[in-house]
């Protein structure tokens, strides 16, 4: 396992240096003789900039590549498991996040990476950036202040702000236990859920379900320094430091549990860890000690908390991971992308949290028809028509909150956004056929 590892390492580095660069612009109109840049550029190019000019800034979604442009925007702060190390190092980071986003959702996506660690800079910088995009996707920002820069872009942009760390892992964990609970034949409002981390991913985990329906009260977090209660010694500094927390341990754990990981687990009908890479963050002994048939996601990457068969040796019914190598991986990428697809498509001014669950709960239904079993609870990747029901379902409930600009009906919405789908692995086959990308 360990070799397999350090060749996907080497053969990574080999290949960034190859390729110099994931992705690059291309035109999308015709050019086939001189006039045509009379038409893209000078002099035609004014009218459209005086349309805009008189008409108001709104049409510049339906006269340039803003309605499709967003910027995947990190300050290196939390790249991936490997922390603080900086712009340029995050830089290859944002670049296969904006790969991702093309390939999957159909998304023209640049990657920013910004040289500051002030949060007020940081969403001073994004909010001049504003009228070059469509959209923001925040990435791999250290916590907490990555909650203070999502809430205070929320509210001052006039585009969709998303975090990935936190709603893009929340949105596919809740898809994915929405069936694993099925499975076990228990219900979101009724299990006891023990969270094990409580920074970016947990947090915003513990929302969505909360928002999806689940009980708080039956709910106990762990963070790194023991369980989440009213009566911690540092609860009052919680307060201070990290509100979104404080407020976690206010309306979870009612019994007033104490202790620390293994205290979470017991009697817990399902776990969720986004703590720290495994193993043994989890020990067997304690998932035994869970509730009967448990629900077990372990999302640290590289190495989950605790191995999948060991969770299943100690009576897991269903395990979930962040990894592509076992069943049921957790995976980011099966939100983003079509989260903003559907977002953009309709010209979305918000990301709401109702556009988050209406994506979790198309995920599991597309899961759900193809027949979910134990080793088959939420789509993978390669599953494309689970990105087009996603985008749909987020598109429509944009229209239906009233934060999209524009309405389209059902047919003009599916067609739309699969033909953006799919457009994409039209443009890589083509290119790969004719030379135009040189196969590895």
């Amino acid at each position: 396992m360990s070799e397999q590892k350090v060749n996907w390492f080497k053969l990574s580095l080999e290949l960034h240096r190859k390729y110099i660069g994931k992705i690059e612009v291309v035109p999308k109109v015709p050019v086939t003789r001189l006039d045509d840049f009379a038409i893209w550029y000078t002099p035609g190019v004014a009218e459209p900039c005086r349309k805009i000019f008189r008409e108001g800034k709104d049409l510049s979604f339906d006269y340039t590549c803003r309605w499709n442009y967003i910027a995947v925007v990190s300050d290196g702060t939390r790249i991936l498991g490997l922390g603080d190390i900086g712009a340029e190092a995050g830089l290859p980071v944002m670049e296969g996040k904006a790969l991702l986003f093309k390939y999957l959702g159909g998304v023209d996506a640049i990657p920013l990476v910004l040289a500051t660690k002030d949060p007020d800079k940081f969403i001073e910088v994004v909010k001049i950036l504003e009228p070059s995009f469509g959209g923001i996707n925040l990435e791999d920002i250290a916590s907490p202040k990555c909650f203070y820069i999502l809430e205070k872009l929320r509210e001052i942009l006039e585009i969709p702000v998303w975090h990935d760390d936190q709603q893009g892992t929340a949105l596919v964990t809740l898809a994915g236990l929405l069936n694993a609970l099925k499975i076990v034949g228990k219900k979101l409002s009724e299990v006891k859920i023990a969270l094990v981390g409580a920074g970016a991913a947990g947090l915003s985990i513990a929302r969505y379900l909360i928002v999806a329906g689940a009980n708080p009260k039956k709910m106990i977090a762990v963070d790194s320094k023991g369980i989440l209660h009213p009566g911690r010694p540092d609860i009052d500094k919680l307060k201070e430091t990290n509100p979104w927390k404080y407020k976690l341990a206010m309306k979870t754990n009612a019994e007033g549990r104490t202790g620390g990981i293994p205290e979470a687990l017991e009697g817990a009908d399902v776990l969720i860890a986004a703590s720290r890479p495994g193993p043994g963050i989890i020990k067997k002994e304690w998932i035994r000690k869970m509730a009967s048939d448990p629900v077990v996601f372990t999302e640290a990457n590289p190495v989950p908390e605790i191995w999948p068969w060991e969770a299943k040796e100690a009576g897991a019914k269903v395990v979930a991971t962040g990894r592509s190598d076992f069943p049921n991986q957790i995976n980011n990428s099966l939100g983003f992308p079509a989260v903003f697809r559907g977002a953009l498509t309709v010209r979305s001014k918000k990301i709401t949290d109702g556009m988050c669950i209406a994506a979790a709960h198309a995920l599991a239904r597309y899961a759900e028809k193809k027949g979910i079993h134990e080793e088959y609870i939420i789509p993978t990747m390669e599953e494309t028509e689970a990105f087009v029901e996603e985008a749909i379902a987020v598109a429509e409930k944009a229209m239906e909150e009233g934060v999209a600009r524009k309405k389209l009906s059902r047919s003009e919405l599916e067609h739309e956004v699969r033909e953006l789908i799919y457009r994409s692995q039209k443009y890589m086959k083509l290119a790969l056929e004719h030379g135009l990308i040189e196969p590895y």
